[in-house]
């Protein structure tokens, strides 16, 4: 099993796949902390996007048609959160590479989510309300990450580990 994540963390996490931070800021209080936070935040997140399929699944028995973005948004934003509790996990084992792309994620993919809940029409106001929620939760997955703390526990590559407090 190790090894498929070895190469599941080659591909994702490129020519820093093997860079794991120093233990003692893994380790920390704080970090420990935040990555619980994080995962809450995750399942969250999860929920919400399986309530989003149960009340599309619910609409179209009780006769409506749903537009084919709703079936899609609900079905990616599955696949997105997946994605981000694998991130998580192995950012909380000390991968550098998945503390750089939860980070990045959690901040990208709530711009594109309110963007798309704004569009008039593409979405009914259930989902629109959703997404707001989701982007909102995934604003608080980024606020943790981008901690004076965080950034200091996940030094980039090749720069000096500064001290955690």
């Amino acid at each position: 099993m190790e090894q498929l994540l070895k190469r599941l963390d080659r591909l994702a996490g490129g020519r820093h796949a093997e860079y794991v931070v120093p233990a003692e800021g893994r380790d920390h209080p704080r970090t420990r902390r935040a990555f619980v936070v994080i995962f809450w935040l995750l399942v969250a997140e999860l929920l919400i996007g399986l309530a989003a399929v149960v009340v599309a699944v619910v609409l179209t028995v009780g006769g409506e048609t749903l537009p084919f973005a709703v079936w899609m948004r609900a079905l990616i934003v599955l696949a997105m959160t997946a994605t981000l509790f694998y991130f998580a996990w192995r950012a909380q084992k000390g991968y550098y590479w998945a503390y750089s792309r939860l980070r990045l994620f959690s901040k990208i993919f709530p711009v594109v989510t309110l963007v798309l809940a704004a569009i008039p029409g593409l979405y009914p106001l259930w989902m629109v309300s959703e997404q707001i929620l989701f982007s909102l939760l995934l604003i608080g997955v980024a606020d943790y990450l981008d901690s004076d703390h965080m950034r200091s526990v996940f030094p980039k590559p090749g720069c000096p580990v500064a001290a955690t407090s």
